[in-house]
């Protein structure tokens, strides 16, 4: 049964990998493209594989919202390779999911439609019904490429029995004092046979290096979306996640150690007292949930240099392809998906599931809609009973108003895979942080240039 509920709890709050959970660039592909507030006819989807409660909530929403549309839905998984393959064959759907970090590049590439005048025939004002940052990923070249959805802020959740043994306090973890933090480490870490036992703070150095960057002073990408991996702070941040690896026994035997943890199941890091703080975005407060009886957390927020609380967006979208039969449709579907009363239809789906399952914990859903999460969580999100979980709810509902975006970028995918590409190799001691970043410059610049040649 927990095993089924925390997969189940999570797997929604999963922005970037759950359901609901060729051309040259520009715009020129989209002259002919008119939306209106009244739309009719076939409408075909993609991308939606996998959803949950709050998924399927949202589907019957809209479908009831848009009775003159016929909705087909494809539940397969987005696949780049395949988006852009079928746009060449003018064989594409009317609306597709996927990660936001592509929306630039299709964008450059004249793939998929902008969107302003989708949100004006809707009275949409996306500025105020999304978060700042959500809408910064999604605009590029002063146009809106896509309607965004889920916004998962990152924060530091504690193992307080870890802490609390070591002596180290919450005000300790603060990643805006490098000697603080290290001296919390130092006290918390544990070697068995010359190999981690207890990592005293897992930083997630690669998958959330863009979050220390920016942290940091930072960038992965200019204003105009042209790479910036170079950035001279970049190199600073890496050079920091060094000491806390170095802390712990290097950053080898880290990913060694990492490895092998339960993630998801019932001997997790958290359960099995194998780390003492972990940078993670609040979907895992899901997980962690079926275990309040066997886990003591909090959570304190990723500070930034300045000692600031800082996150950054991430999350899926709904993109228009160019070339869609039936764009109009498109448009209001992926608008009433987003909805602030299909978000409600969601918010009440999840606490149906939440009061079959004796003992859980609403969490909340972060949807990217700063009116959703609010209305959701006063609705929905009532004290558990367990003050260290409603403390770290209550954190991620505290911070996700303080994100930033990594940007959007015709080379989006790919600074993120030359950045992780970079970061590993920094930590390994393959090359300098300085090294490491300058050819992953030369790399995401080369996808750059590519993908905005006319």
């Amino acid at each position: 049964m927990k095993t089924r509920q925390n997969m189940l709890l999570a797997f929604t709050a999963t922005a970037s990998v759950l359901a609901l959970t060729a051309c040259g660039g520009g715009a020129g592909t989209t002259e002919d493209t008119s939306f209106s507030d009244s739309p009719t006819g076939a409408l075909s989807a993609w991308g939606f594989d996998n959803a949950d409660e709050v998924g399927t909530s949202r589907l019957d929403y809209a479908e009831k919202e848009l009775s003159d549309i016929d909705i087909k839905i494809d539940a397969t998984a987005f696949d780049a390779q395949k988006f852009t393959t079928r746009v060449a064959s003018g064989n594409v759907p009317d609306v597709v999911q996927m990660d936001r970090q592509f929306v630039g590049t299709y964008a450059a590439q004249g793939l998929i439609l902008p969107l302003d005048e989708c949100f004006a025939a809707h009275g949409v004002k996306p500025d105020e019904q999304y978060y700042e940052s959500v809408m910064d990923d999604v605009s590029w070249d002063d146009k809106v490429w896509a309607v965004p959805q889920f916004y998962q802020p990152p924060a530091i959740m504690l193992n307080k029995r870890v802490m609390d043994a070591a002596g180290v306090t919450s005000d300790q973890m603060d990643t805006s004092k490098p000697d603080v933090l290290l001296e919390a480490i130092g006290a918390m870490y544990k070697e068995s046979g010359g190999n981690p036992s207890v990592i005293g703070f897992d930083s997630m150095g690669v998958n959330q290096a863009g979050l220390w960057m920016l942290g940091q002073g930072g960038k992965l990408m200019d204003d105009e979306g042209i790479p910036a991996l170079d950035d001279p702070n970049n190199a600073k941040a890496i050079d920091y996640l060094k000491q806390l690896f170095n802390a712990q026994g290097g950053y080898a035997k880290y990913k060694s150690f990492t490895d092998s943890f339960d993630t998801f199941g019932d001997n997790n890091p958290y359960v099995a007292d194998q780390v003492g703080a972990q940078v993670n975005a609040q979907w895992y407060v899901n997980v962690l949930t079926p275990y309040v009886d066997q886990v003591d957390i909090e959570a304190v927020p990723f500070k930034n240099a300045d000692g600031e609380p800082f996150a950054v967006a991430s999350g899926t979208s709904f993109v228009i392809p160019a070339g869609a039969k039936n764009a109009d449709a498109a448009c209001a579907w992926a608008l009433n998906l987003t909805s602030e009363d299909a978000w409600m239809a969601a918010g009440e789906a999840r606490a149906k599931t939440i009061e079959a399952e004796p003992g859980a914990i609403n969490t909340g859903l972060f949807t990217g809609s700063p009116a959703a999460d609010e209305a959701i969580r006063d609705k929905f999100v009532k004290e558990s009973g367990n003050a260290g979980f409603d403390q770290t709810i209550g954190t991620f509902y505290d911070i996700v108003g303080e994100g930033e975006s990594y940007g959007a970028s015709p080379a989006g995918q790919e600074i993120q895979t030359e950045l992780k590409n970079a970061v590993t190799s920094a930590l390994l001691g393959d090359k300098t942080s300085e090294e490491a970043l300058d050819d992953a410059q030369k790399a995401a610049m080369r996808a750059y240039d590519k993908a905005v040649q006319k």
